[in-house]
């Protein structure tokens, strides 16, 4: 192959990427209207108690009390981390992790009663389930 035909593929691959690329960025400004509830570590530290609660209520655990939500170690303002815990009315310790990933617009939810998985790795609780219907 001559440098001719070299510097030819080359523009040809380079102007296939800018295409793909824009696109891709096209795509997802027009059509990916998905966002995320919580859109701050705060948010979604704020919302879990009364979501989760709720959940259980409607999974036949009754909470003895209020969560207690915190940050996990690791969050970050693109990556939203909180852990909830508590104790049923039975004396079952309850734990909640709530995800918010900003990259791919989804929240991930994981409630456990004594050790054990009531909803694992759910994209809402609560009500937030019910509004999508």
């Amino acid at each position: 192959m001559t440098l001719r035909g070299v510097k030819v593929l080359i523009g040809a691959v380079a102007a296939a990427i800018v295409v793909a690329v824009g696109v891709t960025v096209g795509y997802f400004v027009l059509f990916d209207d998905e966002e995320l509830r919580y859109k701050t570590q705060r948010a979604l530290r704020n919302a879990m108690p009364a979501l989760a609660a709720a959940e259980l209520k409607a999974r036949g655990h009754s909470l003895s009390g209020e969560l207690d939500c915190r940050d996990l170690q690791g969050w970050t303002k693109r990556k939203l981390r909180v852990r909830c815990a508590g104790t049923t009315s039975t004396g079952k310790p309850v734990e909640v992790i709530g995800a918010a990933e900003d990259a791919t617009r989804r929240e991930f939810f994981t409630v456990l009663v004594d050790g054990r998985p009531v909803v694992q790795n759910v994209p809402c609780l609560g009500a937030d389930c019910r509004a999508d219907d």
